[in-house]
């Protein structure tokens, strides 16, 4: 039986999440280097340090628009899987941005993670695999 074909993966944070999520990508880097990565600017830089073997291609970052590039993938159905480790207690001035990308992965019916444990169920299923 062959594996089946890689899948596409946008990996955001916001600020006081993107060392979480750069150690859980260390955590499944094992999984993960077997698909095609796509990240926001600084939340990519953080992970492509972190686990430096990783291929990332970089959207802008968040605030510049990099959520929205992302969420343009999600529309034209490039994109499998959004994890995304939200910070509900901080502001957030693009948070229109970060509601619309959620909306959009919604609705294109993409799996979402937006904290550890979901992305470690995620990791758990198979569905990486």
């Amino acid at each position: 039986m062959s594996k089946p074909k890689p899948k596409n993966i946008a990996l955001i944070a916001h600020d006081l999440k993107k060392k979480i999520l750069a150690t859980w990508v260390f955590n499944n880097q094992a999984k993960l280097k077997r698909h095609k990565i796509f990240a926001t600017a600084t939340t990519g830089g953080i992970i492509q340090e972190r686990c430096p073997q990783l291929q990332i291609s970089f959207t802008k970052s968040g605030p510049l628009g990099g959520d929205q590039q992302i969420g343009a993938m999600i529309a034209e159905e490039e994109i499998d899987l959004l994890i995304f480790f939200t910070d509900p207690l901080s502001p957030h001035p693009h948070d229109v941005d970060v509601k619309a990308l959620s909306r959009l992965a919604v609705v294109y019916d993409v799996p979402m993670a937006c904290s550890g444990a979901t992305a470690d169920l995620i990791a758990a299923s198979g569905y990486l695999d």
